[in-house]
């Protein structure tokens, strides 16, 4: 029985839930993906710990405990990340940083990361009532997890042999994870080319739709991969060459086989290194190794302080370039002529200028991708004589621009011209064809022709006497068909229709024949045009 008020009105049995407040609603989906992300740290670290763990086991001469091995493992995980470290205990007590990052180990944190990301945006469609989470969401909660345990492990390699520079920590760490996060983000959403956000600029957002800026990245792609595939040649074949002084040195470091295992997972890992040092050695700029010691094609000038180790076995010899050496602007060239052939569309309604305009954003594509390489591939290994190594990253991106731009545009636009030559070709053969068909003087020619073939059928109108019918011309074999580059005209002449009755047997000549008449229609003599046009080559 409903109970009523006074005035009528039911009361109600049950009183809604509040709702509860949205900061403290609690998300089960944001929860997983900050688990994910401190899970994909957790990893990597853990990946590290158990490989320091292992040759700290095997090696004959320990020199620290199992704290200090964990403490070495936390700052390789942060100098995977571009964090620099800190060397305290040195011979001349003066802290040396330790800032050349193995690009090697860079791609252990960026994959568990995108892995991290890829498996929170991969939830349900909300068919099943499952939570789902936007791109911006699982971005900032994959993010949070994962800089939470980077933070911990920042603190905790602070008390170990080589701790990290908070400074450089800050902001080396959550530039990783930002960038592997968002791939990871943009992989699972289907990698969406557009359209971009509503906040900006609706002209910016129209120029990014061009087609030229897809074939600028593709082009710019391609020059970087010419490159570094260049670099690695040149590395290969300088390990090839001083085969003897690679082995020397690596067999010269320790005697154990934990050692030389140690030394083999670092040039292993410093070997992508080596071929970006190898890009830019091609392109012109070199490498440092040291204060005031560079070598380039032209020379290798300075007196570096080279710590014995296998990679650096294999560089050129000291002194003045030679032939061989010259020989690797071979490189850069191969990749002006990529970023040049990639950046041409396939569409004849493309000026010269906008081809010119691609290959030159191409350029700059690859020349921006060859700096990032350079910055991240190279850095101090100590103090004075050790405080830098490898390419300046300025120089190398200027000299990736100024070598692809001076052969990009020039090879795009002779690209552009061959390939749209014959569409070229056609129109304008059209074009001729038209005109002289449809000229007024050979127009007047093709009709007296035309009306002289014909006879009686059409009467010439030019005169004042009667039209007397021409005799039929006599009949010409059918001539070849004429045929142009656009179009083909097939000309068939000496057509006759001759319509008179046939001749009476001799068995009914008795019948009388009817008087012979006129042919209904007259002989016809004639030219006949038909156009086709040509199959596309």
């Amino acid at each position: 029985m409903t109970q009523v008020t006074e005035r009528g009105t039911p009361l109600p049995t049950a009183l809604p839930p509040a709702p509860r407040a949205a900061g403290r609603r609690r998300s089960p989906a944001a929860a997983a993906c900050v688990l994910g992300g401190a899970m994909a740290a957790g990893l990597g670290l853990g990946f590290l710990a158990v490989l320091v763990i292992v040759l700290w086991i095997s090696s004959p001469y320990p020199d620290s405990g199992p704290g200090g091995a964990l403490h070495l493992a936390a700052g390789l995980w942060l100098l995977a990340h571009g964090t620099e470290l800190v060397r305290y205990d040195t011979l001349s007590g003066v802290p040396a940083p330790v800032g050349m990052t193995p690009l090697l180990l860079v791609a252990l944190p960026a994959l568990l990361m995108r892995r991290a990301a890829r498996l929170g945006s991969a939830s349900g469609d909300g068919s099943d009532g499952d939570e789902v989470l936007p791109a911006s969401a699982v971005f900032s909660a994959v993010t949070c997890g994962y800089l939470s345990v980077g933070s911990l492990a920042t603190v905790y390699a602070a008390g170990g042999p080589m701790p990290a520079d908070p400074l450089s920590a800050a902001w080396h760490v959550p530039l990783v994870a930002v960038l592997a996060a968002a791939g990871g983000v943009w992989a699972a959403k289907g990698r969406p080319v557009g359209p971009l956000p509503e906040w900006v600029p609706g002209g910016v957002r129209r120029a990014v739709a061009r087609p030229r800026y897809a074939l600028a990245l593709r082009a710019g792609a391609a020059g970087a991969l010419v490159l570094l595939g260049g670099g690695a040649l040149l590395v290969g074949a300088s390990l090839a060459w001083h085969a003897a002084e690679v082995q020397g040195s690596f067999l010269a470091l320790t005697g154990v086989w934990s050692g030389r295992f140690a030394v083999l997972l670092l040039a292993l890992a410093l070997l992508p290194n080596a071929v970006v040092w190898g890009a830019a050695y091609a392109l012109g700029p070199g490498f440092a190794l040291g204060a005031g010691a560079t070598a380039t094609p032209l020379g290798f000038a300075g007196s570096p302080a080279l710590p014995r180790f296998p990679l650096l076995a294999a560089l050129p010899p000291e002194g003045p370039g030679t032939v061989l050496t010259c020989a690797t602007v071979g490189v850069p060239l191969l990749a002006g002529l990529a970023v040049g052939w990639f950046a041409v569309r396939r569409a004849r309604e493309v000026s010269y200028g906008e081809t010119a305009l691609t290959a030159a954003l191409g350029a700059l594509v690859c020349a921006l991708v060859l700096a990032g390489l350079a910055a991240a591939s190279s850095g101090p290994l100590g103090s004075r004589g050790l405080a830098s190594f490898g390419p300046v990253w300025w120089e190398t991106g200027a000299s990736a621009f100024a070598w692809t731009l001076l052969l990009a545009v020039p090879v795009a636009v002779a690209v552009h011209s061959w390939r749209t030559r014959p569409a070229r070709q056609a129109d304008a053969s059209a074009m001729e064809g038209e005109d002289e068909w449809h000229d007024s003087g050979v127009r007047e020619l093709r009709w007296e022709a035309l009306r002289r073939a014909a006879g009686a059928l059409i009467p010439d109108l030019t005169q004042d006497a009667p039209h007397v019918p021409a005799e039929p011309a006599p009949a010409a074999p059918p001539q070849a068909a004429t045929v142009t580059s656009s179009r083909r005209f097939t000309v068939m002449t000496g057509l006759h229709l001759d319509l008179t009755p046939a001749p009476v047997p001799a068995e009914q000549a008795a019948v009388p024949a009817p008087e012979p008449s006129a042919p209904l229609v007259p002989p016809v003599t004639g030219a006949r045009v038909l156009a086709r046009r040509k199959p596309p080559a």
